[in-house]
This record gives structure tokens, C-alpha cells and sequence, in this order.
């Protein structure tokens, strides 16, 4: 057999050609692939792991979708840079549905982030394998023990007419040595963003929020000051459908300015504090700009001397 590496190289080449042509006939897989290989690998003997590969993405699409929505949410799978998706789901199949003796885990997350490397833009090394790492911790290999169970049909609704779900955020900040830092969280896409989770049963919001400082950042004495606005988003599950998370975010100070310890789950990987004029440089999503810009402008006009 054909080297390996060069293999999962031409499949993933293989799949990006057919998501980025929006063809998801199985019977296309083949041709394309016969095409690929003869242009990039020629006069090379038995390819057949190529369509073996990309044959079993096709098969457990839809089963890996589901799984990068449940593992990451709030970020959709059609956001995702081709090149990007489909390394993914040609790491998560090997990951998942590949024998493992065949394929160690290792050897499927390391195979994905080198192809990211290859083909993929400036962080989705980084991207590929924060994502991976995230899915195979937090879902503990899943898959290896289930039994087979029939698939639940998710109704699309209208906007409106879709379940709220209740969320409370953070703009964590703290003054210290004459200046002020906020803490953000940085996620396995490449952004620094704020904390915030779901409301527990019978939780207000400022609750939750000291909650949630608490448990994700190792914070537990703090001030949760005014509400700085709120944000919603569509978000997609693979058992509830779609679903719209409002998102109420609070000014929160810290005295100080203690260590951050960061919770790894819901695909966060780092913590840290920021001055203010390092923020402008910093990756962020746009729905939470109104919110730190808000905090910033309030921080800087009702600052006293310490």
C-alpha cells in the first residue's frame, strides 16, 4: 500500500473538491479521487486506502457534524474553513471509526494537525488541534461502546418559534498597579472571548455569572457589578434541533489581580489578563466588541484614583 500520510494528503484533497463544489454524491467520490491521485501522485501502485478514507468520511458525515456541533456549538460547521472542516472530519473518522490498532488515537490527531499544517492557513495547526483534543477528551472516544440507536429527525423551525435558552457572561476586570486588565478566555478557533455558561435550575443571573467566574476562571471573590448588554445567537444541537442562547453579560471586578485558572471544557484552552490597550489587537468575535467596548469606555470614565 501507498504511503499513508500521502494517502490521508490525497483524501483530504479529495473531500475539499466535493464540499467545495457542493457534491455529495456518493458516486463522485471515486472519479474525483482517481483524478487526484493520477495528478499528484503518478505512476504510484494501490491508492485504495484514498477512497477507503474518503468513503468513510462520506458514510459518517452527518455522525461527525454532530459531534464537532456538540463539542463546539457555538461555532457552526458551515463557518468553518473548508479546508479546516475537512481535515477535521477526516481526523475525527479516523479518530472515531478506524480500527485502533490500526490507527492509534495519536497517530489520527498528529496525521489531521499535519495535513492542517500543509494545507490549512497560519492557525489551523493550532485550530485542528485544539478541536480534536477537545472532542476525544471531552467525549471520551465515542462511539467505541454504543449501541446502535435510531436517529432522531430534528424539525427545522422558524426563528421565532425556537426554544430560548438562558445564559449569564462575564467581562472580568480588575485594577492593579495603576492599571486596569480585563480577563479573557481563549477558545480552540483562534479567538479570545468572554466567559459565560447556562443558568442552573432556579439560578439568578448574577449567580450564575459568580458561578461561572468561579468555576472557569478560579475566581471566587468578586463584585458583579451593572448588566453590560445582551447577545443572542443560533445555536445547533444534534438531540434539541436549533435553539436561540441569549446571553446577558455583567461587569464583574476582581480586587487585584490573582492568577487565573483555567477550566479546559466547552473547547477553551487558555485564560489570561489583558491591559487595555492590548485588547485592540487581540482576535475577537464581533458580537462581544459592543460589549467589551461598553466596559472599557465605563472603566475608563468612572475611574478613580486608588
Amino acid at each position: 500500500m501507498a504511503n499513508r500520510h500521502l494517502c490521508r494528503s490525497l483524501a483530504m484533497q479529495t473531500l475539499f473538491e466535493l464540499d467545495f463544489r457542493e457534491i455529495e454524491t456518493i458516486g463522485a467520490i471515486d472519479p474525483t479521487a482517481n483524478r487526484i491521485t493520477a495528478e499528484f501522485a503518478p505512476g504510484a501502485e494501490d491508492f485504495s486506502y484514498v477512497k477507503e478514507l474518503a468513503h468513510g468520511v462520506a458514510d459518517h458525515r452527518q455522525k461527525i457534524d454532530a459531534i464537532i456541533t456538540q463539542a463546539a456549538p457555538d461555532w457552526p460547521i458551515d463557518q468553518i474553513a473548508i479546508v479546516d472542516r475537512n481535515i477535521l472530519r477526516l481526523g475525527l473518522y479516523e479518530l472515531i471509526f478506524a480500527d485502533r490498532a490500526d490507527v492509534p488515537s495519536k497517530v489520527a490527531i498528529n496525521e489531521a494537525i499535519e495535513l492542517a499544517k500543509t494545507f490549512g492557513g497560519e492557525s489551523s495547526g493550532r485550530f485542528v488541534n485544539g478541536v480534536l483534543g477537545t472532542v476525544y477528551k471531552e467525549l471520551g472516544e465515542p462511539g467505541k461502546n454504543d449501541a446502535p440507536v435510531k436517529k432522531k429527525k430534528i424539525i427545522d423551525i422558524p426563528y421565532d418559534q425556537m426554544p430560548i435558552e438562558k445564559l449569564a457572561g462575564a467581562l472580568v476586570w480588575c485594577r492593579f498597579e495603576q492599571q486596569f486588565f480585563l480577563a479573557l478566555v481563549h477558545d480552540v478557533f483562534g479567538y479570545w472571548t468572554l466567559s459565560k455558561g447556562h443558568l442552573e435550575s432556579a439560578e439568578s443571573l448574577t449567580d450564575s455569572v459568580r458561578r461561572e467566574v468561579s468555576e472557569e476562571l478560579g475566581l471566587a471573590a468578586v463584585t458583579v457589578g451593572e448588566e453590560l448588554g445582551v447577545n443572542e445567537y443560533v445555536a445547533s444541537d444534534p438531540e434539541k434541533g436549533k435553539t436561540r442562547r441569549q446571553v446577558t453579560y455583567f461587569s464583574v471586578e476582581v480586587a487585584g489581580k490573582p492568577a487565573l485558572i483555567l477550566e479546559k471544557k466547552g473547547g477553551l484552552d487558555d485564560a489570561r489578563w489583558f491591559r487595555l490597550e492590548e485588547v485592540p489587537e487581540l482576535r475577537l468575535y464581533d458580537d462581544i466588541l459592543p460589549i467589551i467596548t461598553k466596559a472599557i469606555r465605563l472603566l475608563v470614565k468612572t475611574a478613580k484614583p486608588v
